[in-house]
């Protein structure tokens, strides 16, 4: 037997891959982000211990990755839930410096959702082990557990020892940083327990040449509803592939030229920069009163276009764009609006349009990079945000409110802007600028 088990270890394979080791035995190349929970090394391994009164606690690297291949080992206490955060990052705008970005999930539960696919901080869950069952069972309790993590393009997978578990395509964060999660803990949890990780490395280069076969189907969420957005009664305003429940501004269907849709994307085609002179502006052909939206754009350079609401489409039957409040949307390096408006910067980037200027530390993307607009309006208070910011936010039909309608160019419309109801617009200024995941949840009073 002895002499078997010395062959076996002589001829065993040898990993050749050419690994980079991300943890050298000191804490040099990491910075902790977010709540206090203590991070300490102990032989080779890096061990996370929980504080009561904290929020969540991130080791992460300073390096940022975007392409890459990681492996590690954990062992973690059965009381606990943690996560390897991957591309995710901390910027001052966005919840005061909240770490968000995917999380392979850490879940020793009974639920069992290990190398789960969480988003920290935005989203919520993109991939769960709910249909996985050979997945749940592979994680081990009270034992170290290894994880592949391959993070190539738009696509993002997992293995938890060795076996296939997530396998989703997104294309929401390309870059950012890797993170080893605390969790906090609340008062009834016992304060110090423990996750500890070890064989940290990544690889960066000739990723083809490594890549594993995933034989599990991929989770798409390009417009697709997440796993929370169903639970909380979001929907589609366009699947994406179609020009259903979508019209024409003043037409009884979709414009027939125009617009095109390609590969999931929305596009309005550009005419020379002339409002409404090709396919017109395109409307929902449901009308919403108080609602949340939220919509991708991208725009090229000099472009101009806007998100309307509460539009009236019998007004305004002459030349131009429908009636409505509206998002704006332009370059405002380029184009020349970003300099006028009758009040000053009312029509840059995410102001209401010709009416309040958007904050001007708003975090945009540059040009060909896609943008997410978000518009929130509850009883009359509405707010924009622009990719996680909340950018302005006015009161509708108040004295303030009229008081700016009466000194703008909406002031030939009476009570522009208040009516209960809308339908959503989508504007065609003869500019290409491209939309995706369109999603609206229409708002209960109530809640």
């Amino acid at each position: 037997m002895a002499l078997l088990l010395g062959w076996g270890c002589t001829n065993a394979p040898k990993d050749d891959t050419p690994w980079i080791d991300l943890f050298d035995g000191t804490l040099n190349g990491w910075t902790q982000k977010g709540g206090e929970a203590n991070y300490t090394i102990k032989e080779d391994m890096i061990v996370g211990s929980t504080v009561h009164n904290t929020p969540n606690s991130f080791l992460t690297t300073e390096k940022m990755y975007d392409d890459f291949i990681l492996e590690l080992e954990y062992k973690v206490d059965s009381t606990m839930n943690s996560g390897i955060q991957v591309r995710s990052n901390s910027f001052p705008y966005y919840q005061n410096g909240r770490v968000h970005g995917y999380q392979i999930e850490i879940d020793p539960s009974d639920r069992a959702w290990s190398a789960g696919i969480y988003e920290e901080g935005r989203r919520g869950w993109l991939v769960t082990l709910d249909n996985n069952s050979e997945a749940q069972k592979a994680f081990k309790q009270n034992e170290w557990n290894h994880y592949r993590i391959e993070a190539i393009g738009d696509t993002l997978r997992t293995w938890i020892n060795g076996v296939p578990t997530a396998n989703l395509i997104d294309e929401k964060t390309a870059s950012g940083f890797i993170a080893l999660q605390v969790h906090s803990i609340g008062k009834e949890q016992k304060e110090g327990t423990e996750i500890a990780w070890k064989n940290i490395k990544i690889l960066t280069d000739s990723l083809s040449k490594y890549t594993k076969e995933m034989p599990l189907p991929p989770v798409i969420t390009k417009n697709q509803l997440t796993i929370n957005e169903v639970n909380t009664d979001w929907e589609l305003l366009w699947d994406g592939e179609t020009t259903e429940g979508w019209r024409g501004a003043r037409l009884d269907d979709f414009p027939d030229k125009g617009w095109v849709i390609e590969d999931g994307v929305l596009t309005v085609l550009s005419t020379g920069g002339e409002e409404s002179a090709a396919g017109g502006d395109i409307v929902t052909t449901e009308q919403y009163g108080d609602f949340e939206l939220k919509v991708d754009f991208r725009l090229t350079e000099g472009a101009n276009s806007g998100i309307k609401y509460y539009v009236n489409t019998d007004l305004n039957k002459g030349p131009g764009s429908s009636i409505g409040l509206e998002y704006q949307i332009l370059d405002d390096a380029v184009h020349p609006d970003a300099k006028l408006g009758n009040h000053e910067g009312s029509r840059t980037l995410a102001s209401l349009y010709d009416l309040i200027k958007a904050d001007p530390n708003k975090p945009a993307n540059p040009i060909g990079e896609w943008n997410t607009a978000h518009i929130v309006s509850k009883d009359n208070h509405v707010e924009h945000w622009l990719n996680g910011m909340k950018v302005l936010e006015y009161e509708r039909g108040s004295d303030a409110y009229k008081k700016l309608v009466s000194e703008s160019k909406y002031k030939v419309w009476p009570n522009f802007g208040e009516a209960p109801t809308g339908p959503i617009l989508l504007q065609d200024h003869g500019d290409r600028v491209s939309f995706k995941n369109i999603k609206i949840k229409s708002i209960n009073k109530q809640q």
